[in-house]
């Protein structure tokens, strides 16, 4: 694959982002409405997480003491940070 300049003009960008080996599958992404980061896993995205060791402790005691797994202790948590108003502006 040959290195191509930067497009002088948007024409140009538009032109050179649809050239891309990914274009069809990010056009027909956003078509459907699907997110495409991480890795495909049923209908659910695996993603790399870096959390600090304590908090980890803390996230695997909630997941003991619950009977629930870590990974949906993790997801109930960001659920309840989103949609409650810690982020709202």
């Amino acid at each position: 694959m040959a290195i191509k300049p930067k497009p002088k003009t948007a024409a140009g960008a538009a032109a050179f982002i649809q050239g891309a080996p990914d274009a069809s599958r990010a056009a027909a992404a956003a078509a459907t409405g699907s997110y495409e980061k991480g890795t495909a896993k049923g209908n659910k995205r695996q993603i790399s997480l870096t959390i600090a060791p304590d908090l980890l402790r803390r996230v695997d005691e909630v997941a003991a003491r619950t009977g629930q797994g870590r990974a949906a202790i993790i997801n109930l948590a960001i659920f309840r940070a989103l949609e409650g108003d810690i982020f709202r502006a």
